[in-house]
């Protein structure tokens, strides 16, 4: 039996990314670092439960600077998140799928993001 030389399936070095597939692998992404931000909430909230000296000690690290850069990012990740999921539920209802209007909607989401990051820190709503 002789093999047949068959193209592989198109890989990512084929493509040029579009926004479309970046914001898929981001939304993906963005879960992960969610989920693993909501489990370090939980502990947090855990502390304040426990005692006031373990509460102390974990408000102290929250109030580093680098912690408040990772908080920021979370807090990015989260509207990313919340904000290309509200796009899916447009799309599931047939809203948006032309590739023109993913495109804009994919900014959206991005500036979206961005603004609503930067209005909860510099709101103060956030720690």
């Amino acid at each position: 039996m002789t093999s047949v030389k068959r193209p592989l399936s198109p890989h990512l070095q084929v493509y040029r990314p579009q926004i479309t597939s970046v914001l898929s692998i981001s939304h993906r992404m963005t879960g992960i670092v969610l989920a693993a931000g909501a489990f370090l909430l939980v502990c947090w909230l855990v502390a304040a439960a426990y005692s006031p000296v373990v509460f102390e000690t974990i408000q102290a690290a929250v109030t580093n600077w680098f912690v408040r850069l990772i908080a920021v990012g979370w807090t990015l990740c989260l509207f990313y998140h919340l904000s290309n999921g509200i796009r899916h539920l447009f799309w599931d209802a047939g809203v948006g799928l032309e590739i023109t209007q993913a495109r804009v909607s994919g900014w959206v989401v991005l500036f979206a993001a961005i603004f609503l990051t930067a209005l909860s820190w510099a709101g103060g709503l956030i720690i």
